[in-house]
């Protein structure tokens, strides 16, 4: 089976054709590569799990300055203390987080996450040996306002769980190393898994990677070409063809 590779280096095409590794060295790869290039990201930054839990729900469908101004809102008035963000009625916490857009769904989303931790005492480690991986992100899904993004950041930087989160810089990266089906979240989390090697420290800061690359190379403006990725690419290629 070939996969093909074309991306562009100094306005040059360059055309890879080369057997398909298996899954697990390419992701350490490419782990390795963005590591040695960027630096550990320090993802995801936070003061506290639940700045993270109220976050990954806020930049929904938004960008992260609309949902931080309605976090820094939230602790302002609560420090996110489960009781007191509880207490609020739905039209205070709209009020609150409104800068984030699509407030309503949100504000239902945060009032039944925090009630589904508070049930369980918060006990982050307690709920993640409670079920297993696919258990527990089976329940995540099924609570109002978590999709599939938001139950696998929740299970890599609340839980402490290795998984792969196929967000949309992500899947942009991935549409350039051959991969056929992302265009959707689904699609190309079907295809990837982190390798047996990685730990949940090295999976929050793969995450942080990737999209710390698509922020720079991958916006509206796709410059993956020039990108030092591109090139390692090209060179990885030609090592494991010779």
């Amino acid at each position: 089976m070939k996969r093909h590779f074309c991306f562009s280096i100094s306005c040059k095409l360059w055309v890879v054709t080369r057997e398909v590794f298996a899954i697990s060295i390419e992701i350490n790869w490419l782990y390795q590569t963005l590591l040695t290039h960027m630096g550990p990201s320090g993802w995801w930054p936070a003061d506290d799990k639940r700045d993270i839990i109220v976050g990954a729900i806020l930049v929904q469908n938004t960008a992260w300055q609309n949902a931080d101004v309605g976090l820094n809102n939230l602790k302002h008035r609560t420090r996110l203390d489960p009781e007191a963000v509880l207490a609020l009625t739905q039209t205070e916490l709209i009020d609150l987080i409104r800068a984030s857009g699509f407030y309503r769904n949100k504000a239902k989303a945060i009032h039944s996450v925090f009630q589904w931790f508070n049930d369980r005492s918060w006990d982050y480690a307690g709920i993640a040996t409670s079920a297993t991986q696919a258990e527990l992100r089976k329940q995540l899904l099924a609570l109002p306002g978590v999709g599939q993004e938001t139950a696998d950041v929740y299970l890599v930087y609340i839980f402490d769980l290795p998984t792969f989160i196929a967000d949309s810089y992500t899947r942009r990266l991935f549409k350039h190393l051959g991969y056929q089906q992302t265009d959707s979240y689904q699609h190309l989390k079907k295809q990837v898994s982190l390798p047996s090697n990685f730990t949940a420290e090295m999976a929050q800061d793969f995450h942080g990677q990737l999209d710390e690359f698509g922020k720079q190379y991958l916006q509206r403006e796709d410059t993956f070409g020039d990108s030092f990725l591109a090139q390692e690419l090209f060179e990885y290629q030609q090592t494991q063809e010779s």
